[in-house]
């Protein structure tokens, strides 16, 4: 198993490539904020990942995963998601404050403990943020949403939440704006930077900022 630092370069890596058109390289320096270290020690991390054949590395220009590295990726998160949805369902913790207790459980957790936690969980498919846990091959599956800030007016599912800050996702549990919840989109005010929906659990239509839009994503129900 790569090293808890390894994992997080390589995590860190995979969100900024879904996070970009195509294939363009991802730059160092976002890695290093990601990160939180130099672009000097990203650069040095880097040169360790190419030589493990885990990221396909130009220097100057960029980098992205290999094939091996996006496995490898894939694998950190199915820990972390499964992690967080074991806390949620088994050990009810609130879903808004799982995040930072299965970023450090998912470097330890052991295969045998993670294979009983998913049996005892009936192999979710999706954390309680709605996020797509990937598969024991590391393979995961496009949920073919969209996001919510670039929606039209109309009918919508809310299927993921992108953002992990506790007071965030604390809100959302206080508008009942959770994954599965129907809403609609009643109108999209650009210049006044909002969205306003129509909830079930809400009498009166709410409004929403663009900005936290962005971390929604959502699907024709």
């Amino acid at each position: 198993m790569p090293s808890s630092t390894v994992e997080n370069y390589l995590k860190a890596i995979w969100s900024l490539q879904g996070q970009q058109e195509g294939s363009d390289l991802v730059p160092i320096g976002q890695v290093a904020e990601k990160i939180s270290v130099t672009p000097g020690t990203a650069t040095t991390m880097m040169n360790q990942l190419l030589k493990k054949g885990l990221v396909d590395y130009t220097p100057r220009r960029g980098v992205l995963l290999s094939e091996a590295g996006r496995k490898a990726a894939l694998l950190v998160l199915r820990r972390h998601r499964l992690v967080e949805t074991f806390l949620v369902e088994i050990m009810k913790l609130d879903w808004a404050e799982v995040h930072e207790d299965a970023e450090v459980l998912e470097h330890v957790i052991s295969d045998r403990l993670l294979a009983r936690m998913d049996e005892m969980l009936d192999h979710p498919t999706h954390d309680p943020h709605g996020a797509p846990i990937p598969n024991a091959e590391g393979q995961l599956t496009p949920d073919g949403t969209a996001v919510l800030a670039d929606c039209v007016p109309g009918s919508y599912t809310l299927q993921r939440v992108r953002e992990d800050q506790p007071s965030f996702l604390q809100w959302l549990a206080e508008m009942d704006l959770m994954p599965g919840t129907n809403l609609v989109v009643t109108e999209r005010n650009i210049e006044a930077d909002t969205l306003t929906l129509e909830l079930p659990n809400r009498a009166e239509p709410v409004q929403i900022s663009l900005p936290a839009a962005k971390s929604l994503l959502v699907a024709r129900p």
